[in-house]
């Protein structure tokens, strides 16, 4: 009779650490979570809104709009001459493949290796803008986990401790379980907030990568093209001048003999 009693009252007692224990609804998962849930949750909100907003940020359309290339090449003109109405039209524009061809065209007729270093800044500076704030998403991938372990961490002590400090803890397995399985559940949320985000962020570097590539085709293009049309430009001055030179030997000549003739008339 007094072995039936105790496992009635050891049902009883299960029972109600089982009502305790159970999770029903998202609520329940943060507050038996304890105090580590909330930078946590504050962690996964961060970077939520920071992959918003690189998303519509990082849009192709915004940074390279497709018809800015065909209308500089219009506006700046085969020769390189509209300068000033090419700079005007980047400024316009105000997207990161105008700005890294606005500081070119300011040093469009000077040589072609100081061309390409003011590109090469120009586009470190709009690659930086591009990265704002994706490094939040590296830095909460890497504390979720960890701010996960030390709650549970905390959940373990605080059990133990529970136990240490029951009179009637022998024998009594749920206590130390109970504070287990809640310990448990920080490490499960760090984890859970720190997959997505990971793939978050290696989602958007490739794409700023892609961004990146695309852009620097861009302006090797247009380097190539401008150095031929130079050496084209270059190769008819020469020409020009060439032809100049011999047409002048021919006139010194006739002027000499105009003098020559002048001279011995007068005589």
């Amino acid at each position: 009779m007094i072995t039936f009693s105790y496992l009635i009252a050891q049902a009883d007692a299960g029972s109600e650490v089982a009502s305790t224990v159970a999770i029903e609804t998202l609520m329940d998962f943060i507050i038996k979570g304890g105090v580590m849930m909330i930078p946590i949750g504050l962690c996964s909100l961060v970077a939520l809104a920071v992959f918003i907003e690189r998303m519509m940020s990082l849009r192709r359309n915004k940074i390279i709009p497709p018809s800015f290339l065909p209308g500089l090449m219009k506006v700046l003109g085969q020769a390189g001459k509209n300068g000033k109405e090419a700079i005007e039209y980047c400024r316009q524009h105000n997207c990161p493949v105008a700005n890294v061809f606005e500081a070119g065209i300011k040093k469009l007729h000077a040589s072609v290796e100081v061309l390409e270093k003011h590109i090469q800044d120009a586009g470190q500076r709009e690659v930086l803008k591009l990265r704002k704030n994706v490094r939040a998403l590296s830095v909460i991938a890497s504390i979720s986990p960890l701010l996960g372990l030390l709650g549970t961490i905390f959940g373990m002590i605080m059990a133990f401790q529970t136990v240490a400090l029951s009179a009637d803890a022998l024998g009594k397995t749920e206590l130390l379980a109970e504070g287990i399985y809640m310990a448990m559940i920080t490490t499960a949320a760090g984890l859970s907030v720190a997959i997505p985000v990971l793939i978050m962020y290696h989602w958007i570097t490739s794409k700023i990568e892609r961004l990146v590539m695309e852009i620097d085709l861009m302006t090797v293009e247009f380097i190539e093209e401008f150095a031929e049309n130079r050496m084209d430009n270059a190769e008819s001055d020469s020409v020009l001048l060439a032809n100049k030179k011999k047409k002048t030997p021919g006139r010194d000549s006739d002027s000499r003999l105009e003098s020559s003739s002048g001279s011995l008339a007068t005589t």
